[in-house]
């Protein structure tokens, strides 16, 4: 199968993601993907519903949605695209989804405001909205400064920044976790020696790995009160007079 494009898209865009699908078929980003699918495995576990939307520059869509009927992967023109999109024009009705997960879509956009907005649209009011993306505070964040591939060429948002941004999109953050604690090195020996680190990471949850995992649930919009009718004022109180009773008449 080959990654040639078989739809016309915004080049800019087209190579940016043709690039990042390159660089996570590679090892260090096969590495990555490896540990990101045990964390989403374990999130989608606990979900269920109709339809679950999956939006990221590989083609592979995530496993272990068993309770959710149907899995959609939307994206660029490239094999793996079940539905074809731009990056700010998904052709997906609105509250679409029960689960849409965006996996590093925001570490490879030209625009990662407008991605956002078009995802959180596409998730149902009481949906889940799953999103994955580079740490920047780590030694794969150091990485992405020096890299020369399309890791350099990755946003890296902070999860800090992204949860602000989900906030006013009307999402509240459930769960932040990490993954990934071993360092972006090509050699399979010294990642053998360092397989510990993802052990002792993921216990500890330690906020230095190659990348976060957000689960934000879209808030239910409530209905609008209605406004009681005023009561007719009903006039005001006046004290009854009372007879005062002297207790010489009251004796026989």
């Amino acid at each position: 199968m080959t990654d040639k494009a078989f739809a016309q898209a915004d080049p800019d865009w087209l190579e940016l993601v043709s690039a990042a699908r390159g660089w996570l078929n590679g090892p260090l980003g096969q590495m990555m993907l490896g540990e990101e699918r045990r964390l989403l495995e374990d999130e989608l576990a606990r979900f269920f519903g109709g339809y679950l939307v999956h939006y990221g520059p590989h083609a592979e869509k995530p496993a272990g949605a068993k309770q959710i009927q149907r899995c959609v992967h939307v994206g660029a023109p490239l094999p793996g695209a079940e539905i074809v999109c731009e990056e700010q024009a998904w052709p997906l009705t609105e509250s679409a989804a029960d689960v849409l997960v965006l996996q590093h879509g925001l570490d490879f956009c030209l625009s990662p405001h407008g991605l956002l907005r078009q995802a959180a649209r596409s998730v149902r009011p009481g949906g889940h909205l799953i999103i994955i993306g580079i740490n920047p505070w780590s030694t794969w964040g150091l990485r992405h400064v020096f890299a020369r591939d399309a890791l350099g060429d990755a946003r890296c948002i902070a999860p800090n920044r992204v949860t602000d941004w989900l906030r006013l999109l009307g999402f509240a953050l459930e769960k932040r976790r990490f993954g990934c604690y071993r360092p972006p090195l090509a050699s399979a020996a010294w990642q053998s020696r360092l397989s510990r680190l993802e052990q002792w990471g993921g216990a500890w949850q330690m906020p230095g790995a190659g990348f976060y995992l957000l689960v934000a649930r879209k808030l239910v919009v409530g209905l609008r009160p209605l406004r009681q009718a005023q009561r007719a004022p009903m006039g005001k109180l006046m004290p009854m007079p009372v007879a005062k009773v002297s207790r010489r008449d009251s004796k026989p």
